[in-house]
């Protein structure tokens, strides 16, 4: 598996640094060093692996080592589950990357080993918009800091819901009452996939009454203490994903085997199917699969009243502590979250922008999401001060879900789970 691992990441480095060779915007870049300047070199790791994403973060690095010709920047990527896999090996093996993406819960464990550098002193920092930044800030140390806020939402086939005579949902009662009319029709109407599409609902459902009532600080204390459990929050969230899997508006078996935004996208692109759960930063590349499909991504219908918002602070971007380069490291971070280069990766992801003078991304499907954020109907999946692996405990629990456990069974699981991991030194 070792080995596997390895060739994996060699050659998917290999064609990176080969696309840089193809076509206008990916252009190999030729440095003269005629005062025979000292060159730094720095890596940088990420799970930004999809042609369009790595063309952008080329640009990029190409525009910073034009500025700073002093030093070179290296990008290597993995897809998958299997980047998070790999960071955390070489980070304890003590050959981690100058530069690296991370998540919540990966960041969690690199923080509690102190492998992270503090970027409070990015000039960049001033930029952000004051949600970002509490969520960045712990008591005046930042270690990472994101390029774009993700949003989970509701693909809607808006071809085949007017064929059907049916609408985009605003509400649970809608929703339910679309999916109802599809399956009478003999279409399962919401592709979903083995990760995002059940926890992002979950999680948005569950917590959305708490963000509501601006009570975050004390709930997730409670839950950081052990004083209070996570099922008593999330329950209500998977109880509705377990009613659209009893009721069949999800195929539960297929789903359990669908990798998130990759056989789920090429389904959906088809056009044959209503409805789809999962990130709104696929929006491109689904319709790049068909341009003749119709589509828009709608905030999630899951409360009685209308619908909600799932936002991440996203492609967060940490520097090792144990870099050799660090000021290097850290140039090329305040470079890259700099308004310019955060604004073009934000349209790339379909995502929008953590700047406070950042906007959405021009992609048009997207826009049905734009009031929902503005509004603050919003809740975060994977929030800052809640110090529980909230991502990968959700994804455990919908794969759970999935395989036909109880929804009782499943709480009393990723509660127990979330006690063990509080006890962890």
């Amino acid at each position: 598996m070792k080995d596997r691992l390895t060739g994996a990441l060699l050659v998917l480095s290999f064609l990176i640094l080969v696309s840089a060779g193809c076509g206008s915007k990916n252009r190999v870049m030729n440095y003269e060093n005629p005062e025979d300047r000292e060159i730094t070199t720095i890596t940088f790791f990420g799970n930004k692996y999809e042609p369009e994403n790595v063309a952008i973060i080329e640009e990029i690095i190409s525009d910073f080592m034009t500025e700073n010709p002093d030093i070179r920047v290296s990008y290597e990527s993995l897809k998958g589950s299997g980047y998070y896999e790999a960071l955390r090996k070489r980070m304890a093996s003590g050959k981690g990357d100058d530069v690296f993406m991370v998540n919540h819960d990966v960041l969690l464990e690199l923080e509690g080993k102190g492998q992270v550098a503090d970027l409070s002193g990015l000039s960049t920092l001033e930029e952000y918009t004051d949600l970002m930044r509490s969520q960045m800030d712990e008591n005046g140390k930042v270690t990472w800091v994101p390029t774009t806020v993700s949003a989970f939402g509701l693909y809607c086939n808006l071809d085949l819901l007017k064929e059907h005579g049916q609408k985009v949902p605003g509400n649970l009662g809608e929703w339910e009452a679309a999916c109802e009319y599809f399956v009478k029709q003999g279409i399962t109407p919401v592709i979903a996939n083995n990760d995002i599409s059940i926890k992002t609902l979950a999680i948005g459902r569950g917590f959305y009454p708490v963000y509501r009532e601006g009570r975050q600080a004390e709930v997730f204390e409670r839950l950081n203490g052990g004083q209070e459990k996570l099922s008593g929050y999330l329950t209500e969230g998977f109880s509705v994903a377990e009613e659209l899997l009893l009721c069949g508006y999800i195929d539960a078996e297929k789903a359990l085997d669908t990798e998130k935004t990759s056989d789920d996208l090429q389904e959906f692109a088809e056009g044959e199917s209503p409805f789809m759960l999962t990130g709104a930063w696929a929006a491109g590349r689904v319709k790049g699969m068909n341009q003749k499909l119709t589509f828009e991504v709608a905030p999630l219908p899951v409360l009685e009243d209308g619908a909600l918002l799932v936002i991440n602070a996203d492609t967060r971007l940490s520097v090792n502590a144990g870099s050799e380069h660090p000021d290097a490291a850290m140039r090329f971070v305040e470079y890259f979250t700099k308004a310019g280069n955060i604004q073009k990766f934000a349209d790339e992801q379909s995502s929008f922008s953590p700047l406070a003078g950042g906007s959405a991304s021009a992609v048009k499907e997207i826009r049905p999401l734009v009031s929902c954020y503005e509004a603050g109907r919003t809740v975060i999946g994977t929030d800052s001060h809640l110090e529980l692996p909230i991502w990968d405990l959700t994804a455990e629990a919908s794969k759970r879900l999935l395989s036909g456990e109880t929804l009782e069974n499943v709480m009393e699981w990723m509660d127990r789970q979330a006690e063990i991991e509080r006890n962890e030194p």
